[in-house]
């Protein structure tokens, strides 16, 4: 285990998207250090941002534009007027819509570049020359595939000419001197994103707050990472998918889940020295304290699933070489802090896995009350090394899920835990704090003890996903003592 999560601590789980401030979406400014703040006045020590990737219109980020890129959501329009790249009208119009937004940035990208013009020297110049550089790697290869999907109307890039679906240099080099314009616009949204979200990691450094993010296990297949690198994926010669993700039947669905992801080429990936994951991972090194694996069963074996196939139930079960990429993780990045999403249906294989790495894994409180004694998210059978959640951002809230559960199954929760005095979502929270896990992290919405009509996400549907955001007046006075004070109870807090 890391020795960042060697002793007892405690965080919060909350997406920058659901942060409180002006326009359609949370961002990077002021309202990020508001909360910063809060949670370390608190005695919280981790937060929580899950992936921070470019979005498609569904918002998720976990289905991202690139492995590697930010989204210009997050982007804070204030930090740009500071600047005089944008005057505060423009902000404020560039607010109201994501369209606006992209607009808005694209007057502060014109701005930069006629400063730069003028004022070689300035240090925002050389900051940029040095993010181009040290993005190489990525950048150019999402830039051009963000342009060109824009000249094609949004189309998939597998109906794009020719040469450009098969991603040809010379093809490619011609299109984007005729996109230029974009590529310039689409590098500087980048470079910003890059300078908040370090400033912003920076203060929450200070403040002894580890930012902890994650790495989503597929990609895409409308990305950058898929259309650069089509050898690594197991796709036919146009371009399609000949197997996808998912998972198969379980408890929660008797069809299994048909994620669509295209497969991974994993003997392409292990002949390149997995230098496509260890760049992934030399990513989340950069950006964040902490990382997570997502869906982490999938590296020991994944559910190969045929491209043709209606439901998951088609799909079968193929080994993985995850020991081998996580090996060249550990010689290539030691220090990195890793956990394994480790939910779901987990068998011995995929847990010897996690132990041989060190890994932390999660337990899920919502999930120890199916009657089963050997639930291993019950609080008793909980190790310290794992990462102990009342609920994730695709559980309902705390409070949610209690209020939907009948009378019977309460009474096993209370009945479990003895009767505590405190309702709910506090008395889960103070259980989450109790646990001999290591480590704690509690939604935002659980602290702020909101119901279902406030969960982040729901598994499985595709709308209204993604959009939720809170507001300074739903923090109720005297929270963060309270906060603070069940911490130090239950010795989380920072030392």
């Amino acid at each position: 285990m890391s020795h960042m999560l060697d002793r007892r601590r405690a965080g919060v789980l909350l997406h920058p998207s659901s942060l409180p401030g002006a326009g359609y979406c949370g961002t990077f400014g002021a309202s990020a250090r508001r909360f910063v703040d809060l949670i370390a006045d608190a005695g919280l020590s981790i937060w929580q941002v899950l992936p921070l990737g470019p979005t498609h219109d569904d918002r998720c980020p976990y289905q991202s534009f690139s492995v590697h890129g930010g989204n210009p959501d997050l982007i804070d329009l204030q930090w740009l007027v500071e600047r005089g790249w944008l005057t505060a009208t423009e902000a404020e119009i560039g607010r109201s819509s994501p369209g606006a937004k992209r607009r808005a940035l694209d007057q502060a990208t014109r701005a930069f570049f006629r400063e730069a013009e003028v004022a070689t020297e300035h240090s925002m110049v050389g900051d940029y020359g040095e993010f181009i550089s040290a993005s190489a790697f990525w950048l150019e290869d999402y830039v051009r595939f963000q342009a060109f999907r824009d000249a094609f109307d949004r189309r998939p890039w597998a109906t794009w000419p020719d040469g450009l679906r098969k991603c040809e240099p010379r093809a490619c080099d011609r299109m984007a001197r005729e996109v230029s314009e974009n590529l310039t616009n689409l590098r500087f949204r980048q470079f910003v994103f890059n300078c908040q979200w370090h400033e912003l990691r920076q203060y929450a450094n200070e403040r002894d707050i580890m930012l902890f993010g994650d790495i989503p296990i597929y990609v895409h297949m409308e990305s950058a990472d898929v259309w650069a690198h089509q050898e690594l994926f197991n796709l036919d010669e146009s371009g399609a998918p000949i197997s996808v993700t998912g998972v198969p039947p379980d408890y929660f669905s008797s069809e299994g889940q048909l994620w669509g992801n295209p497969q991974y080429d994993w003997e392409k990936m292990q002949q390149t020295g997995f230098d496509w994951w260890l760049q992934r991972f030399d990513s989340a090194a950069r950006e964040f304290d902490i990382a997570r694996i997502d869906h982490f069963r999938a590296l020991e074996s994944y559910w190969d699933i045929p491209a043709h196939a209606v439901s998951a139930r088609e799909g079968h079960w193929v080994k993985a070489p995850g020991r081998h990429l996580l090996q060249a993780v550990r010689d290539q990045y030691p220090q990195l802090c890793l956990v394994a999403e480790n939910l779901g249906t987990i068998g011995p294989e995929v847990e010897a896995l996690r132990a041989e790495f060190s890994l932390p894994g999660m337990v899920i409180l919502q999930f120890a009350f199916d009657g089963n004694p050997e639930n291993p998210y019950l609080s008793h059978r909980h190790q310290t090394g794992d990462i102990v959640y009342t609920g994730t951002h695709d559980n309902n809230t705390t409070l949610g899920w209690f209020e939907s559960l009948d009378e019977e199954l309460r009474g096993r929760v209370y009945h479990y835990y003895n009767n505590p005095p405190e309702g709910m979502p506090w008395m889960l929270i103070c259980q989450a704090l109790a646990s001999p896990c290591l480590t704690a992290v509690v939604p935002w919405q659980d602290f702020l003890e909101l119901g279902a009509a406030d969960r982040m996400n729901t598994p499985g549907t595709t709308e209204g996903n993604w959009l939720w955001r809170f507001d300074w007046e739903q923090v109720p006075a005297g929270l963060g003592a309270r906060i603070r004070e069940k911490l130090a109870y239950y010795d989380r807090l920072p030392a």
